[in-house]
């Protein structure tokens, strides 16, 4: 049972309203000034060319090019590199490359970089990594660019070998550090946090402090960087860490205490949300924004605590002069879905003035299989082909839902024809460090080094499984079964088989082979936990007396004992 929640914050007079951030009419105006016969100059063009890099609209900006080259405007080295910029942000890494070389002076570091940060993007580590060390130059922006590219594709070793050399590069290590901006510090602590490195998160921490960097303080900078640390902390597992930095802070802007409050719900952890969010607005007097909500409600959900969900919803308006928004009214049907409030759901749905979307139609569906409402979900299923119609995952949510019905006719050709359109479902992928080096897994995976002993110690956490009890549940694994599999008991023992090797018990084992007995384990997962690992990994952290925390797609749990941290609610 999860604790009783908290009691919110009196209600009151409407708070003051934050103003809506006003949306970018740029490119909308500039076609007004084109209409009204009014010439474009460089500093119209350059504005341009920078609205297309942010819109990631590579037709405006060719449109800005050319206008350079058809109107006579100097094409300056600025020029250039803003439209190598953009090329390189839209993903049109031919365009951006031919400018690069077409530059009529050598390039600068800010063209270099600009091409740099597009290779990464687009066309991956080992490309970018080949113009790195070509780079005559580097700067700040270069270095972190790179560095952010090694921890986001999960080699901390290697960004922490190119962060020594960014930082120990001149003779004064301390000068060195304290002079990255925050821009710097919070892009490196942004990308652990996305990749979950708390290696290379702790290590920037601890050396920024032992620089001489104070993160504590009211300076609004050093503010932004110790954010980003609750943040880093709150993602990568530690939340306790999250909350430590967030007290040491004497002020605190909207921002931190969100990353706190959504630290708190990613754990699970909806009664502190609460208390906090009755600390924020009664104690602190912090107005709460958009953000905030949504935070708080996704709290709720997670934890099932449908009364106070429905109350602040409720209270969005009246109390705190917010006007709910589609992701406060997508929270609101995630919340009433998961706990079995459907008719509530589906008329909220219904009566919102917005047209629903593929994720809150999915939200709904994802909590029809769930509480196996199969009729329901039929007829939000034909609404979402009709608005995504190349989208698996509702196709598969729907497939495992007729299978657990007993109706494997349907589900094997609601499969089929997904196979038969050619669309591919992302496969699941488990990965965990150990000693620095990362270790992916998908289902079934025999591509690792150490594959023997792995599948032998898997062998060994079945028959330990099996022993303490555990049944396999392969009725809703039929998206993972081959193609040509019988309802019959070879079919049934098929399943069985593939779920016994989904890619987080892989990375468990192979923690479990790499580690010392007792060891805590962290996984991190690119999809939602199945009902049926999440029933076998609190068995194996009870046998293997460990504390397994796997981050999914949606939130973190927390394995020990024989029990989750969420409560068997998510």
């Amino acid at each position: 049972m999860s604790p009783a929640p908290p009691a919110l914050p009196p209600s009151g007079p409407p708070l003051n309203p934050l103003p809506s951030p006003p949306s970018s009419l740029s490119l909308l105006l500039f076609r007004s000034m084109l209409r009204d016969a009014v010439a474009p100059d460089t500093v119209t063009l350059l504005a341009l060319l920078s609205a297309s890099a942010r819109l990631a609209d590579p037709v405006a900006g060719a449109s800005g090019h050319l206008l350079f080259l058809k109107l006579g405007t100097p094409f300056s080295i600025p020029a250039r590199n803003a439209a190598l910029h953009m090329y390189a942000t839209c993903g049109r890494m031919p365009d951006a490359r031919r400018l690069f070389l077409e530059m009529p002076q050598p390039p600068t570091v800010v063209a270099w970089t600009a091409l740099l940060a597009g290779s990464l993007r687009w066309e991956g580590l080992s490309s970018g990594q080949e113009i790195f060390d070509k780079m005559p130059h580097k700067n700040e922006v270069s270095w972190t660019v790179m560095v952010s590219a090694c921890i986001e594709s999960g080699l901390p070793k290697e960004a922490l070998s190119l962060l020594a050399q960014m930082l120990f590069s001149g003779d004064d290590y301390s000068l060195a550090i304290r002079n990255l901006n925050h821009i710097t510090l919070c892009s490196l602590l942004s990308a652990c946090s996305q990749a979950g490195d708390l290696r290379v998160g702790r290590w920037i921490h601890a050396h920024f402090t032992k620089a001489g960097g104070i993160l504590d303080g009211k300076d609004n900078d050093l503010v932004k960087v110790a954010t980003a640390l609750v943040d880093m902390y709150s993602k990568s597992g530690k939340v306790d860490l999250a909350h430590r930095t967030f007290e040491m802070m004497p002020h605190k802007t909207i921002v931190t205490w969100n990353a706190m409050l959504s630290g708190l719900s990613m754990h699970g952890m909806a009664a502190e949300v609460l208390t906090l969010f009755n600390r924020m607005v009664v104690h602190e007097a912090q107005q709460p924004d958009d953000i905030t909500f949504v935070n708080i409600l996704t709290a709720c959900s997670r934890s099932g605590f449908v009364d106070q969900g429905r109350k602040i919803f409720h209270d969005l308006y009246p109390v705190y002069g917010l006007m709910p928004k589609l992701e406060h009214f997508s929270c609101m049907v995630d919340l009433l879905g998961r706990a079995g409030q459907l008719e509530e759901a589906e008329a909220l749905v219904r009566k919102m003035p917005f047209q629903p979307n593929v994720v809150i139609l999915g939200s709904l569906l994802a909590s029809c299989v769930l509480h196996r409402r199969l009729e329901l979900g039929q007829h939000l299923m034909d609404e979402l082909v009709q608005i995504d119609p190349y989208n698996t995952e509702y196709h598969m949510l729907l497939s495992n839902m007729y299978t657990s019905s007993g109706r494997h006719a349907k589900a094997d050709n609601l499969r089929m024809t997904v196979k038969k359109n050619g669309r591919r479902r992302y496969p699941g992928i488990s990965y965990i460090e150990i000693d620095g080096h990362v270790h992916c897994f998908s289902a079934g995976d025999r591509s690792h080094p150490r594959t023997e002993e792995l599948y032998m110690m898997l062998d060994e956490v079945v028959r330990r499984l099996l022993s303490a009890g555990y049944i396999p549940d392969a009725a809703s694994q039929v998206s993972c079964v081959p193609d040509n599999y019988l309802e019959n008991g070879d079919g049934q023992e098929e399943r069985e088989q593939v779920l016994l090797a989904h890619s987080e018990r892989l990375a468990i084992c192979y923690g479990l082979i790499s580690t010392k007995p007792g060891m805590p384990l962290l996984i991190f997962k690119n999809l939602r936990i199945c009902t049926d690992c999440h029933v076998a990994i609190k068995l194996i952290a009870d046998i293997y007396n460990r504390v397994i925390t796997i981050r999914d797609r949606n939130r973190f749990h927390c394995f020990k004992e024989g029990a989750c941290s969420c409560s068997d609610y998510w």
